[in-house]
């Protein structure tokens, strides 16, 4: 799979990390059969440039490359009040000097705060110019459009950014990392048997499964669904996982099996705490000193946690957990975690 024909900007000039996690997997056998789990290491996406990074780092540089080669001096995108994508992608604008505009959805009524830590408070401090907060359910398509027009009617040209940076152009952000990781399962020794990754707009597990398949990487990757459950879920990444096939001129068709998630994990509601991800944060934490964030990657470890005490994941299993970064949205979200306000259930 031949990505250097496609327009790239590098925002990191490095591998991110592959670490085995010891402290984490001794904890996490006590809670599965027979006292035996899985060993689980990680990838470290948060990591990724355009601080702090994460999953949406490796997909805007394709898109932001794509809005320069355009001529585009406005970047418009879209998410959730505490929104990595959004953070990430206004990072990415301050440092290719375009602006940036937002319009966040509130999925959780009255859930937008102006004065909100968190990624709110790296919204103002980067220097957002415009967020559109409008309520849950609106087309996100006809708002960003709306969006794109008032900047045009300005004498300006904006470029439009899905969710999530979730397109087949942004997918590649994660044939990239497939490629990369492949190189380090050869250098590092490391033989994986099944790989754990967040699946909400679908860019990282679709982009991931391409990259994969493309590159004949025989591990079988299991989502974890921050948003949906699987009979949702799956056939959105089907299709961006094809999509990117599609773009990359690979001539295959991504088989449907292949494409697995576990739902359960992300209620009752996206991005309302429950206690299987409060758990899932402070044993991370207080294992292996690694912060995950209470909307994606804490839920998402919270389904491996749940999954391996079921016997899902087996014991002496090579088990990697791809983090996907949101460091800021934690500090939203403090009393939660540390098991000083009430959470969901």
């Amino acid at each position: 799979m031949d990505l250097s024909r496609i327009p790239r900007r590098r925002y990191t000039p490095f591998a991110t990390p592959l670490e085995f996690m010891p402290n984490f997997s001794r904890a996490l056998a006590q809670g599965c059969p027979g006292g035996k789990g899985p060993n689980v290491w990680i990838k470290r996406d948060d990591m990724l440039g355009l601080f702090p990074g994460g999953n949406k780092t490796r997909k805007l540089e394709f898109l932001v490359a794509d809005a320069m080669a355009q001529g585009a001096d406005t970047l418009v995108t879209c998410g959730a009040p505490q929104s990595n994508h959004c953070r990430i992608t206004l990072a990415a604008a301050v440092k290719e000097g375009l602006r940036c505009r937002f319009v966040i959805e509130e999925r959780v009524p009255n859930s937008y705060n102006e004065d909100a830590s968190g990624n709110h408070f790296m919204f103002r401090l980067l220097g957002v110019e415009a967020i559109t907060v409008v309520p849950g359910g609106t087309s996100m398509a006809e708002a960003m459009q709306r969006v794109a027009a008032e900047v045009e009617a300005l004498g300006r040209k904006a470029y439009i950014i899905p969710g999530g940076g979730s397109n087949a152009l942004g997918g590649l952000g994660y044939v990239a990392c497939a490629q990369e990781l492949q190189q380090q399962f050869f250098e590092q020794g490391v033989s994986i048997d099944r790989l754990v990754v967040g699946s909400g707009s679908s860019g990282t597990h679709g982009g991931l499964l391409a990259g994969f398949l493309g590159n004949h990487i025989d591990i079988p990757i299991v989502g974890i669904g921050v948003s949906r459950d699987p009979a949702d879920q799956e056939p959105l990444v089907h299709k961006e996982a094809q999509a990117v096939a599609d773009l990359l001129g690979m001539q295959m068709k991504i088989p449907r099996e292949s494409v697995v998630s576990i739902g359960g994990y992300w209620q009752p509601k996206y991005s309302v705490p429950n206690p299987a991800m409060v758990e899932a944060v402070q044993m991370l934490a207080r294992t292996e000193g690694i912060p995950l964030d209470p909307v994606y990657t804490g839920k998402i470890m919270a389904g491996l946690i749940g999954q391996a005490r079921k016997g899902f994941f087996k014991p002496g299993e090579n088990l990697l957990f791809l983090h996907t970064g949101g460091l800021p949205s934690l500090h939203a979200y403090e009393r939660e975690v540390l098991g000083k306000a009430p959470v969901a259930r």
